[in-house]
């Protein structure tokens, strides 16, 4: 694949405007090309009839031109302080006199605007992350305290000798549990969990009591809980889930105080996990932002080094690698932060798990799925025929009684057919979605990593068209055939049976045939039922 087409496959369709304008560039380095190519073709045979008479230098001598060096300065970079502060690059180029120099330098004019673009862009969403990363810290603090507070509700004044974290019995409670206005609001929200993390160290290890007690009572000497202070300035409002709970809410009024309880602690850690989710995805989209960028300028000043035959790709790459888009690291220091943060106080220390949630796997194309999709379409397809040439053959339509029955039974498998095919409308949905890289699992909500693509759609729709096109056919073959009227009534429990198979599959408990995708399903069909039910939020 060309590198233009992966360029534009990578992009985030959001910041498409931000990327440097690759297409446009490689536009105008054609012009140039074809420009010197004119060039070359109607001086090529002047040259060639000027060699005819020129001095003969023997077979055996030696060239004894100038060296010619070995880099030749072509462009000046430089970076000019606006009235904002901000940097502004302009690039110099020294041969505009030559032969087709206006090309070049519209050229670099371009490139000069596309990297300026890139960099205030990319500084601007350093300083958003920036932002957010405090708020974090803050919500972080807030999620601390209210864990302290949750364990031990009688936390509080100026005794916090039953703080949650127990078993300090070797080092003194006025150093382990200082009141609360000595404690500092700034401290780090991640102390609670090394605590936790140095007394196990501790109890592990016995046989070092010496030296392991020594390190703990240091570290406990210094060490400064959570400020509760905190929550004097967060209002903790956990909506209702249910309509049950918000019946409750309404006719008990229990929103009059503040109340600390372990739902209101869950509903606040699952919030701050997928904050710190999104928040570490964002980073990973700016950082590849960066790196494609700095990738796009090194591709298109080596094409420009290769059609002009200068060397002007060393001095641009060395301003980019130096500018702040090339040598700023604040965004992977801060992924790393998030990383051991999130770790830390979402997964019990368990890297792996804390990082397949921050960074989850893509999904892998079965190739059982494509089968899969293939043998139900096509069986699909023969039902359908099938179902045809039976109508055509017994000549069912002109039957006695056969408008009737038709008027009465399609209706009952109409349904089915709805459901087929708006699963086939949403599989076409998604296959543009993801062609044109719409982030549509996070617009509807959906688990990442079990969010079904086009051919899961695809296949459960051409089940579900199989299941019903083979009722259809067998309801119609007892009907009409006179050696099987007499099995009428289980004639007529084919649909019921039919319905009655899609509940339970839809219902079923198991973790097959897509179960979380399924309970999503059952989750938002129950609140669109019961929306009336619920407050607005």
């Amino acid at each position: 694949m060309k590198f233009g087409k992966e360029f534009a496959a990578q992009m985030v369709q959001e910041w498409q405007e931000a990327y440097m304008n690759y297409n446009h560039l490689k536009t105008i380095l054609k012009d140039v090309l074809r420009f010197r190519r004119l060039a070359a073709n109607s001086h090529g045979s002047l040259k060639r009839r000027a060699s005819l008479y020129r001095a003969f230098s023997g077979l055996v001598g030696r060239y004894r031109g100038s060296p010619r060096k070995s880099e030749d300065e072509v462009i000046l970079v430089s970076a000019v302080q606006e009235s904002g502060g901000d940097e502004h690059y302009q690039t110099l180029f020294l041969n505009a006199s030559d032969e087709g120099g206006d090309y070049e330098l519209v050229f670099f004019r371009s490139l000069d605007s596309e990297f300026n673009k890139v960099i205030n862009f990319y500084k601007k969403k350093v300083e958003e992350v920036m932002g957010e990363a405090d708020d974090l810290s803050k919500q972080m603090d807030a999620l601390i305290a209210l864990r302290i507070r949750v364990d031990d509700p009688v936390v509080g004044g100026s005794n916090i000798a039953n703080l949650a974290i127990h078993g300090f019995s070797s080092v003194s409670e006025s150093a382990v549990h200082p009141p609360i206005n000595s404690r500092n609001p700034g401290c780090s929200s991640m102390e609670v969990i090394q605590v936790v993390e140095m007394r196990a160290e501790a109890n592990s290890e016995d046989s070092n009591k010496g030296t392991n007690n020594e390190n703990y009572k240091k570290y406990m000497e210094t060490f400064r809980p959570a400020s509760l202070e905190v929550l004097d300035f967060v209002k903790i409002n956990v909506e209702p889930e249910t309509p049950v709970s918000t019946k409750k809410k309404v006719i008990l009024n229990s929103n009059t105080g503040l109340s600390y309880s372990k739902e209101g602690l869950r509903k606040a850690e699952e919030l701050m996990n997928q904050a710190f989710v999104e928040f570490y995805r964002k980073l990973r989209l700016l950082k590849s932002y960066c790196f494609l960028n700095q990738l796009a300028f090194s591709k298109i000043m080596k094409k420009y080094d290769k059609i002009t035959m200068r060397n002007a790709s060393k001095s641009y790459l060395n301003m980019v690698d130096n500018s702040y888009l090339g040598s700023s690291d604040e965004v992977t220091r801060l992924m790393e932060r998030v990383e051991v943060a999130f770790v830390k106080h979402f997964s019990n220390g368990n890297h792996r798990k804390g990082m397949n949630t921050l960074r989850p796997k893509p999904k892998k194309e079965r190739h059982r799925i494509t089968f899969s999709m293939g043998l139900f379409t096509g069986c699909s397809a023969a039902l359908l025929i099938a179902l045809v040439v039976i109508i055509h053959a017994r000549d069912i339509l002109n039957s006695e009684g056969a408008p009737q029955y038709m008027d009465n039974i399609f209706p009952l498998y109409s349904l089915f057919g709805f459901v087929v095919l708006h699963m086939l409308m949403y599989a076409a949905n998604i296959y543009f979605w993801k062609r044109y890289r719409i982030n549509y699992a996070f617009i509807f909500g959906f688990k990442q990593g079990t969010e079904l693509g086009y051919k899961e759609v695809l296949l459960l729709a051409q089940g579900l068209s199989v299941l019903a096109l083979g009722c259809v056919i067998s309801n119609l073959d007892m009907e009409m055939d006179p050696r099987t009227k007499s099995f009428e009534a289980i004639t007529e429990l084919i649909p019921l049976a039919l319905l009655t198979l899609l509940l339970v599959i839809v219902f079923c408990p198991f973790n097959i045939i897509y179960r979380s995708s399924r309970f999503f399903l059952i989750r938002c069909a129950f609140h669109c039922v019961f929306a009336p039910l619920y407050k607005v939020t």
